[in-house]
């Protein structure tokens, strides 16, 4: 194991916030996330530590507008889907990765090679397909650490939990098992003037083994939301949010699904999220490219790294982030590897 020394904030039981020096322990798969120049990284308001210091906590002027950027979010590497979903056995947890590992480290590889160097790269959840404490979810968790080792130290990473990382019905244990294994279920950072939201949707979408923990969210949730909306100090130049499930797919009236949020859940969020004046909602879990853009608020759904349910390829979405704008299209790996990002987009981040 190598120590990971980084000061984070933590939160009181009064939603101030206090500094603590803390000691992370990070095996070698990581380390060197955290082994970075301060003044580039990104500032996480996170409610304990983040096990694998994949957010850098620094003292700098990250909540100040510093011009355009640009982040990857990606989602679903879900090692072991591929080949249940070949053979029907979606219930199994997957007994063979190679694939995802691969096309994980393709990814990785292919953001590194951006220019500019992307802020952040957020992982929208369903890191492995394996459920909590079945047989294969150690394997596939160590693997995809080992398959993320390569992603450049001046690139944070952001985990999200999804279902599969805690359960459909997520429970204490599991949420403390994610918790362990990758970082906070929820928490904020800013980065660049921009103030960016870390959900636990599974909270949102079947609590009934959890509630006090799903009360505990939606109580901080309601804090973020009041101080970027009109608490004191820093505006936000916008407000991102991230999550596993979308709120919709295609249109906020849609019915419910597997792959959303139920509906009265759904309208609920959209109005917090819009009187926030949250940006856009960043999610994965569908497999697929979908969304829309109501009311000022922009519902990203990205399609996965790993396995495909529709006609889109592995890849990751570029997002570009101006003072007025939130810019995002979806790029294949093979594109990404070979071009790198849009020209226009990068034209964007050259004003």
């Amino acid at each position: 194991m190598s120590p990971c020394y980084s000061t984070c904030l933590r939160k009181t039981d009064r939603w101030k916030t206090e500094a603590k020096t803390c000691t992370n322990s990070l095996s070698s798969v990581l380390a060197h996330v955290c082994k970075r120049n301060c003044a580039e990284s990104v500032v996480l308001t996170s409610r304990h530590t983040q096990p694998y210091g994949s957010v850098q906590t620094c003292y700098n002027e990250q909540k100040e507008w510093r011009g355009p950027f640009c982040f990857i979010q990606a989602a679903d590497p879900q090692l072991g889907l591929m080949k249940t979903w070949r053979e029907g056995d979606c219930d199994g947890g997957g007994d063979e990765w190679t694939d995802e590992v691969q096309l994980t480290q393709q990814a990785v590889e292919a953001v590194n090679k951006l220019s500019p160097r992307p802020k952040f790269m957020v992982l929208c959840g369903d890191l492995v397909h394996a459920m909590p404490s079945t047989q294969y979810r150690e394997g596939q968790e160590r693997d995809l650490k080992v398959a993320l080792r390569g992603t450049d130290p001046s690139i944070p990473l952001v985990f999200v939990s999804g279902n599969h990382d805690l359960g459909n019905t997520p429970t204490p244990e599991t949420v403390a098992q994610f918790c362990n294994a990758w970082g906070d279920d929820y928490f904020s950072f800013w980065v660049g003037g921009v103030l960016c939201l870390v959900l636990n949707s599974q909270l949102f979408f079947d609590a009934s083994a959890c509630p006090d923990l799903r009360d505990a969210q939606e109580a901080w949730l309601e804090g973020q939301l009041q101080r970027a909306s009109q608490g004191p100090g820093v505006t936000p130049k916008h407000v991102l949010v991230f999550q596993h499930i979308p709120l919709y797919l295609k249109t906020p009236d849609e019915e419910d699904d597997y792959f959303n949020l139920q509906t009265a859940t759904r309208q609920s969020l959209l109005g917090r999220f819009k009187r926030a004046g949250v940006k856009a909602v960043f999610s994965g879990h569908y497999h697929r490219n979908a969304g829309g853009l109501h009311n000022g608020l922009d519902m990203v759904v990205s399609s996965a790294i790993g396995c495909q349910l529709g006609e889109d390829t592995h890849g990751v979405r570029v997002v570009v982030v101006t003072a007025d704008q939130v810019i995002h299209r979806y790029h294949s790996l093979e594109q990404l590897s070979g071009r790198g990002m849009d020209e226009d987009l990068r034209k964007l981040l050259q004003a």
